[in-house]
Order: C-alpha cells, then sequence, then structure tokens
C-alpha cells in the first residue's frame, strides 16, 4: 500500500506521494523574485529556510473561475542522491490522504492529455473523478534546483 495526499487546483484534483510531502501551512506573504518565471511566486521564510513557491495553476495551464476556497502551501522535498531540496506549491485545497495498492492505480493517459506524460505517474478514478498522481521530481526539477 502506498499513501498520497490529494489536492484540488482548480477543479482538476491531483496527488502527490506522501513521502515527498513535509507539511501543509497557511499561504503566507511572498517575497518576489527578479525575473523568475510567472509560475514562481516568490520566495517564503520557512523555519529558517529560504523556500520558493510555486503556483501549479500557471505552470500546468490551468484556468479557472472558481474562488480558492481553503488555499494552503504544501511543502514537497524532492531528495537524491546528494542534495534535499524543497519546495512550497500553493494549491486550491488539500483534500486526504488516500492508501492505494498499485492495481488501484491506471497508467497516465498518453493521447490528447494537456499534461506531458513524464509529469504524471498515475491516476486514481475515485468515484466520479479522476486524479492525476504528479512525479514530483519531474514536475518541479527546475523550481527545486532555484533552492540551491
Amino acid at each position: 500500500m502506498n499513501s498520497y495526499l490529494t489536492f484540488k487546483i482548480g477543479k482538476e484534483s491531483f496527488a502527490a506521494g506522501i513521502e515527498n510531502v513535509l507539511e501543509i501551512i497557511g499561504v503566507p506573504e511572498f517575497t518576489t523574485l527578479p525575473n523568475a518565471p510567472d509560475h514562481v511566486l516568490g520566495v517564503i521564510n520557512h523555519r529558517g529556510k529560504v523556500l520558493v513557491t510555486v503556483d501549479p495553476r500557471l505552470k500546468f495551464g490551468i484556468t479557472s473561475v472558481l474562488p480558492k476556497s481553503n488555499p494552503c502551501i504544501i511543502i514537497l522535498e524532492n531528495k537524491t542522491e546528494e542534495n534535499t531540496h524543497e519546495l512550497g506549491i500553493l494549491v486550491d485545497m488539500a483534500e486526504s490522504v488516500i492508501e492505494l495498492n498499485e492495481k488501484e492505480i491506471l497508467p497516465p493517459p498518453s493521447l490528447g492529455a494537456s499534461l506531458k506524460e513524464d509529469i504524471i505517474t498515475g491516476v486514481i478514478k475515485r468515484d466520479n473523478e479522476f486524479i492525476m498522481i504528479l512525479n514530483i521530481e519531474n514536475v518541479f526539477s527546475k523550481e527545486f534546483n532555484l533552492n540551491k
């Protein structure tokens, strides 16, 4: 069994492996980074660390007129052989932690998907919705490198 944190970005549902999730915090003020990509909101001070924070809605091209119901920042961690990097992502709502076995995870879509296959490791069908499992390392590789 694997554990995943589910969250909403616009109308879309996503999940991240719980091993990548450090914490969920409220939305603080950001310090803007000059010449940063549009999806980089800025940096925050998180427990004495400078943490890059991004808006995946802008990175993924998700447009929504839905108001943010309960916005929060999910602090993600990416471990490599050499380093550990942390990153904050702004989401509309953190939902729940779910437990899944591998049989419940469908392969990512291959054609017609607006998101590249290398950023989605699988899809979960729950009730009448699909939850896309993000490959945290691939999705935010550039942003994790900003933390160096």
